[in-house]
């Protein structure tokens, strides 16, 4: 039995290590990550979690590391990056996170401009790439090595395997007992904990500042929302380096004491969802996307008798948790019936999938469709929507305990000042707010005026006072014919269906609107050999005029649904896939527009020549 936690007060300690230790302590002999090892899933205490994190900041202090410095982190998600990140932390340095699928050329432009002596990588392939920049790095002193695997044979002196660096630790633990308490004692609010770097989609990636003092508000403010408890689990399985997967895996379980539990790799994350039924989920609309699609294309593989079963028990709760969503009041025998059909046919359905024990679901990262939304309220998963960035610790703005409206992304946080700018643009103001970008003067100037941060994206209030989102600033466009267009509306709405991934629409000073379209290649498959159509390559599939047929049904269906000038007259299916690796997505999923528009302007162009 889990015994439950008093909490701690909101004034216990205004620092990320600070907050950890004192969690640390309460919790010690609990659960506070899992890792899966040979097929079982191993429990980490926060005893122990706290004396790895120990060790990690002894090695640094041992390896020369100051308050103040920056230390870099690349790695998939694992115990051992925590260890790392809150390490690092604990000796008043800065995590400078960078995303696996980065170059070699963005980790030197990141390593480089933050200054970093030390950097701690996941594994063989990672070091790669730290070896192939190093010599243009003089500033760089200590790679460490967390996983050693096929590396047992490596030798180099200036890499230090995980094992060795923690026995370093050890020794300068013993050696001087209370230099990391001391270096805990000096590290204030205001300095900074992370620097998180920016996907640069018009530029070199900007670094942002975020303190101790934005990270615990940010904390506060999701946690005022939506309360989080010591019993909760999450899955942790999109990019630590990224915002809102540092929230959910880091800094809110440290503050909460909820368990943690990490995928093995990410071909399995469907696989450990329904292994560890988390009661906490948090994804971007891709995620909830393909979670959509997965089950409406199993669904229609079933016998006509489940069929109809799985559509009749949707529409009874449709229509139970629209009244709800509506705040209108759901008549007896609607609940009656809503609760027969979610047990009979959609529990079933959750557990399958692992959100069985779901009780708080968000979305993030960019906006999802509302249709979506519905779907899975309909379905017993309460998605909210939080909305924020990088700039501000991640929350602006969320649906909080029963205020859920759909099409908007709920109020602003009680510590969060939010205002719309005459031309739309959406003001901030909070302790959440980040500090400025590292060693960009000009950059952050643009960002912070007269203490609010531009967020570039484009907005307003309803009668209600909940925001609701247009679109990004930079995307907005204008017709031929002098409409304003929302581009990510459009593309929401297509991506609504199964068999599209992702989706561009353009039109900007143009007649009409087309899109680019990548097709959802695993459902695309299936729907393919079910018809037994002949294709080898993922370009063959793309360019398969049934498979385009099938494409334009959707894309006609979607039309039905948009105003005249919002309609996509004409499209295009993209040969190939959209990788991070190349530029063309974010670590969130999201479509690089810009890139997009540049790679294919040629496509583009024949687009608009009929």
């Amino acid at each position: 039995m889990v015994l439950v936690q008093p909490r701690p007060a909101a004034a216990a300690t205004d620092t990320i290590p600070g907050l950890f230790l004192a969690q640390a302590a309460r919790r010690a002999a609990l659960v506070a990550l899992r890792r899966k090892r040979y097929g079982i899933w191993q429990p980490i205490t926060w005893r122990e979690y706290a004396a790895q994190v120990r060790l990690v900041a002894n090695a640094l202090l041992a390896l020369g590391v100051r308050r103040g410095e920056r230390v870099g982190l690349i790695g998939e998600n694992r115990p051992e990056w925590l260890y790392a990140d809150l390490g690092i932390q604990s000796v008043g340095a800065a995590t400078t996170g960078i995303y696996t699928t980065s170059s070699a050329e963005q980790v030197h432009y990141i390593l480089e401009h933050a200054g970093c002596r030390v950097f701690i990588v996941d594994g063989e392939e990672q070091l790669d790439k730290a070896l192939e920049i190093r010599g243009r790095l003089p500033e760089l002193e200590h790679i460490v090595v967390m996983d050693p695997e096929g590396l047992r044979r490596f030798h180099d002196p200036q890499v230090v395997m995980w094992d060795q660096f923690l026995a370093m630790g050890e020794d300068h633990a013993r050696r001087h007992p209370h230099a990391l308490d001391e270096a805990l004692a000096q590290i204030r609010a205001e300095d900074m904990a992370v620097l998180i770097y920016t996907s640069g989609t018009t530029g070199p990636p900007k670094g942002a500042i975020l303190t101790h003092r934005n990270l615990i508000a940010a904390t506060e403010a999701l946690d005022g929302a939506n309360a989080f408890t010591p019993e909760d689990e999450v899955l942790s399985y999109l990019p630590l380096c990224h915002i809102a997967e540092r929230q959910f895996s880091v800094f809110l379980p440290i503050r909460w004491g909820y368990t943690v539990n990490f995928i093995e790799n990410v071909d399995t994350v469907m696989q450990n969802l329904a292994e560890v039924a988390p009661t906490v989920v948090f994804g971007v609309p891709r995620i909830w996307e393909k979670l959509f699609s997965v089950v409406t294309l199993r669904v229609a593989e079933n016998d006509l008798l489940k069929r109809g079963a799985y559509w009749l028990a949707l529409r009874v709760t449709g229509s139970a948790s629209r009244r709800w969503l509506d705040r209108r009041p759901v008549p007896a025998p609607l609940r009656v019936a809503a609760r027969l059909a979610d047990g009979l046919v959609l529990l079933p359905l959750r557990r399958r999938l692992g959100l069985h024990r779901v009780r708080l679901a968000f979305s993030a990262g960019a906006p999802i469709a509302p249709d979506l939304l519905r779907y899975f309220w309909a379905i017993g998963v309460p998605i909210r929507e939080i909305y924020g960035q990088t700039e501000d610790a991640g929350p602006t703005a969320c649906h909080q305990g029963d205020e859920v409206k759909i099409g908007t992304v709920g109020r602003p946080f009680p510590s969060v000042e939010v205002r719309i700018a005459p031309d739309g643009e959406i003001l901030v103001r909070g302790p959440n707010v980040f500090a400025g970008y590292f060693r960009n003067p000009e950059a952050t100037a643009e960002a912070l005026r007269d203490g609010w941060l531009h967020s570039g994206d484009v907005g307003e209030f309803d009668e209600e006072g909940f925001l609701k989102i247009t679109d990004r600033k930079k995307d907005l466009f204008i017709t031929s014919g002098g409409k304003n267009i929302a581009p990510q509306y459009i593309e929401n709405k297509l991506k609504a269906s199964p068999y599209i991934n992702d989706a561009v629409a353009i039109g900007d000073g143009r007649r009409y609107i087309v899109a680019l379209v990548v097709i959802d290649e695993e459902n695309v498959t299936k729907w393919a050999q079910d018809r037994r159509l002949p294709f080898t390559t993922y370009a063959d599939l793309a360019a398969n005029p049934e498979v385009r047929a099938l494409i334009d049904t959707e894309v006609r269906a979607v039309n039905k649904t948009l105003s005249g000038p919002e309609q996509v007259r004409r499209f295009a299916i993209l040969p190939r896939r959209l990788y991070q690796e190349d530029g063309e997505i974010t670590a969130t999923l999201k479509v690089k527009r810009k890139a997009i528009m540049e790679k294919y302007a040629d496509v583009i162009a024949e687009l608009y020549r009929g």
